[in-house]
């Protein structure tokens, strides 16, 4: 069959003949359909980490996927859309035993696409059962944003969580970075009627800018204000979500947060830097105000059924704007353009 490689460690990736998957009892044979791309796969492409499976030199890439199942099995009907769960439990920590390695205590678990598992972007692939999630016909191709969507939905799940520790109405929400997280968290915030702005690069007019105010909500451009300003203008924020990778932003969302608000960190910035924040933000207004930051990554298998509700739910209501989310398709040779994509989410279709 035909895939997307990589030699983990070293740059550059490649269309290369694979072996066909061989499915386990327990495993489920799937034909991928799109298999979206981001920023872990330019950076695994570019050597910068990934790991191949035990005794093989190469991985195969792509860890969001839509497929069709190819025969019966497991409860699943040949044909029937489906997404798969990404990470996989490092079988000897409490929260891989109960089910959630997407809180793993020991690092040592196991992504498609990423670390020891091979991924998705192949003619065929193999999954587990219960790694399966069921892709309603009504979101059709759209299931391929479950993967991010999933991201967002455990950070909102956590958010609430530890909100709702004490009496909580949250009314404005704040979201910065404009890419397929930050997109999606903005339109599931947006479903829950809250207001909300998202802040990002890109100017006004622009289609990320569009897409934002497709969902109600209220576009800011970074040249034209900075969080901090927004954040004095309105009077602080419930919510905030740092869906752009970015430290100082990180650090800087203590100071967006007004009484008792909550602030998720998504996006990873790995640079070797000195950041600053004022003392008093963090040791006078964090403390007697109640706020709080937090960093979440992956999602449990209940974020990844929360997504495909959500998705379907932005759909019916925002079908056009939620069908421009993703802004390529290209074939698996066309790897590279979809790498330099640099709209809300770029596939690639098998």
């Amino acid at each position: 069959m035909q895939a997307l490689v990589v030699r983990p460690g070293e740059p550059g990736a490649a269309v290369r003949e694979m072996p066909d998957p061989l499915p386990e009892p327990d495993q489920v044979l799937l034909r991928p359909l799109e298999v979206g791309v981001c920023g872990t796969d330019r950076e695994i492409a570019d050597g910068l980490f990934g790991i191949a499976p035990p005794g093989e030199e190469r991985l195969i890439l792509g860890h969001e996927v839509l497929a069709r199942v190819v025969r019966d099995a497991h409860g699943f009907a040949r044909d029937e859309l489906v997404c798969a769960t990404v990470r996989r439990s490092c079988g000897h920590c409490a929260p891989c035993a109960a089910g959630a390695p997407d809180a793993c205590a020991t690092g040592d678990y196991s992504e498609h696409g990423i670390t020891r598992l091979h991924g998705f972007a192949a003619e065929q692939a193999v999954v587990g059962a219960e790694h399966l999630v069921r892709v309603p016909a009504a979101l059709g191709r759209l299931g391929v944003l479950a993967e991010p969507a999933s991201i967002c939905a455990r950070a909102l799940r956590h958010v609430t969580t530890i909100g709702e520790r004490q009496p909580w109405r949250p009314a404005r929400a704040l979201v910065l970075g404009a890419g397929a997280i930050g997109m999606l968290t903005t339109y599931f915030l947006r479903l829950d009627d809250r207001d909300v702005w998202a802040a990002a690069l890109d100017p006004p007019g622009s289609e990320k800018a569009e897409l934002v105010a497709a969902c109600g909500a209220r576009y800011v451009a970074a040249a034209e204000s900075s969080p901090a300003a927004l954040a004095a203008e309105v009077g602080g924020f419930d919510i905030v979500i740092v869906a752009a990778g970015n430290a100082q932003l990180s650090l800087d969302a203590v100071g967006l947060l007004r009484r008792s608000g909550v602030a998720c960190l998504l996006g990873i910035d790995g640079r070797d830097q000195t950041i600053s924040l004022p003392g008093t933000v963090l040791a006078l207004d964090a403390v007697i105000e109640n706020r709080v930051v937090f960093g979440s990554v992956n999602a449990n298998i209940v974020d990844w059924h929360a997504a495909v509700e959500r998705l379907t739910a932005a759909r019916e209501r925002w079908p056009d704007a939620l069908e421009r989310f993703v802004g390529l398709r290209a074939g698996l040779d066309e790897y590279a353009a979809a790498f330099d994509f640099g709209g809300v989410k770029a596939t690639l279709t098998l």
